[in-house]
């Protein structure tokens, strides 16, 4: 990867609906250099897709939870029933392993207190495996999904 290749990644973090031609005029390359490059960086992995950022709020989702959560175990078995069942829940939009304590951190988006109170009773607290589960409530998004620094 080189520096051109770091350019095209840095407008695409930012907005990646540009065009091809707008995306080969700000890195100074041809329309056509610049999208063999861009199809290399999509074929090879580095851009792994293109979405909408939304804002939670307005589409009802605007209450967020980083839940904590601690295992009884860390054997392979208890570790994959727990990952397969989060996967089942669509409120809980980011799920990170950790190192250390706890196992895991979900992020979940949901209407109000009551919604997370219901799903925090119905579907996290049966999750398999579960021996603990915190819950703190954001305040503020002040860096939401963030940019990779090239």
């Amino acid at each position: 990867m080189d520096a051109t290749d770091r350019a095209i990644l840095s407008l695409l973090q930012v907005e990646g609906r540009l065009s091809n031609q707008e995306l080969a005029e700000r890195v100074r390359l041809t329309p056509s250099p610049c999208l063999r490059r861009v199809r290399n960086l999509e074929e090879t992995g580095v851009i792994r897709g293109y979405r909408a950022v939304i804002d939670p709020a307005a589409v009802g989702r605007g209450f967020q939870v980083l839940a904590y959560v601690e295992l009884k175990g860390q054997d392979a078995e208890t570790v994959t029933a727990f990952e397969a069942a989060v996967m089942e829940i669509d409120d809980v939009v980011e799920c990170l392993r950790m190192f250390g304590h706890p196992d895991y951190v979900l992020r979940v988006a949901v209407p109000d207190m009551e919604a997370y109170s219901q799903l925090r009773l119905e579907r996290l607290g049966r999750l398999p495996g579960l021996d603990k589960l915190t819950s703190q409530i954001a305040m503020k998004a002040l860096k939401p999904g963030g940019v990779l620094p090239l």
